[in-house]
């Protein structure tokens, strides 16, 4: 399984949110902006301070995404 941040940057756009908003909202550091946008790890602390700034849900932020190669043996 990947973890996809596409749910955040839908939860931004409705919101008319940058992502420089975010980091500067939740504390985040420009890295951790980049990982996400590469679809790397974050800690579960980074989300919860993504969860307290926009005062939000964490399946308004990740979601689950099966790796193509198990759903083809599922």
């Amino acid at each position: 399984m990947n973890i996809s941040y596409q749910p955040l940057w839908n939860t931004l756009k409705e919101r008319g949110m940058r992502k420089e908003d975010l980091r500067l909202a939740a504390g985040l550091t420009t890295n951790m902006i980049a990982n996400m946008g590469k679809g790397k790890h974050i800690s579960m602390e980074t989300l919860l301070r993504i969860c307290n700034a926009l005062n939000c849900d964490i399946s308004d932020v990740i979601e689950l995404e099966q790796d193509e190669s198990t759903a083809e043996k599922g």
